[in-house]
């Protein structure tokens, strides 16, 4: 168990939430060290204003996260990386979402290592679905990717540097080459699309019933094609996640 891990979980989290943000897209508000001005109101127990939330020192949220995120999941319980990464979608999509996240990981395998990949991939498929992809989906598949892979550094504590490196530059070479794959899965279902033969096989028909056909076939694939792409995006960060924790892991 990881009860002594928060201090080195929340260092992770604290250098991706950054500084003080008021992003007009970002429907948490104001926000500053991943603190949104709505949870600094209910923690304070009063409407906190902007220049309170621009005001927060790392020493002032450190208890807001362990209260609200790392207390809330039962992160103390889990295994190191584990608690990583559960406690990093608890701050970003709450904790009941990560709770069920994990329960639903943990399905699959209880074993630190998998269930740490689990958590991460199902992570990034709810956000991949969101509306807000478009303008946030870089910054995320990034942010996902190094958890992913610094949760799995974690969860190897035990084991030698040399087999952590290894390990990490394995996943490093596999995630490349995923990625690589999908974007040319991407780029020959584009290409399908836009050939569709479905058109000239409707000749003869109405409009409205070429056009009907041609959506039919052209809406699938462009759906399959922005699915691939996100899975390249995706495996293009992780790629580039594990390579940087395999050349921080030192004897």
């Amino acid at each position: 168990m990881a009860a002594g891990n928060f201090d080195a979980c929340l260092a992770v989290i604290l250098r991706h939430e950054g500084g003080y943000v008021d992003h007009p897209k970002d429907p948490g508000g104001a926000t500053n060290r991943g603190v949104t001005i709505g949870t600094l109101s209910g923690w304070l127990g009063r409407p906190a204003t902007k220049a309170e939330v621009r005001a927060l020192t790392a020493a002032d949220v450190t208890p807001i996260y362990r209260k609200n995120y790392w207390d809330a999941c039962g992160c103390d319980a889990l295994p190191a990386g584990v608690d990583l990464a559960v406690f990093d979608p608890a701050v970003n999509s709450g904790p009941p979402r990560a709770k069920q996240w994990y329960a639903k990981a943990r399905q699959a395998s209880a074993e630190p290592v998998p269930l740490v990949r689990r958590i991460c991939d199902v992570r990034m498929g709810f956000l991949q679905a969101l509306r807000t992809w478009g303008r946030f989906g870089r910054g995320w598949a990034s942010r996902v990717a190094d958890i992913r892979a610094r949760g799995e550094v974690m969860a190897r504590a035990g084991q030698s540097a040399a087999t952590i490196r290894t390990a990490a530059t394995a996943e490093a070479s596999r995630a490349a080459q995923a990625a690589r794959k999908a974007a040319t899965q991407a780029k020959t279902i584009t290409t399908a699309a836009a050939g569709s033969p479905a058109a000239p096989a409707a000749a003869g028909a109405g409009w409205t019933l070429i056009i009907v056909v041609v959506l039919a076939v052209a809406i699938p694939l462009a759906f399959l094609a922005l699915r691939a792409w996100h899975r390249s995006r995706y495996e293009a960060e992780l790629s580039r996640a594990y390579v940087t924790v395999a050349s921080e892991v030192t004897p």
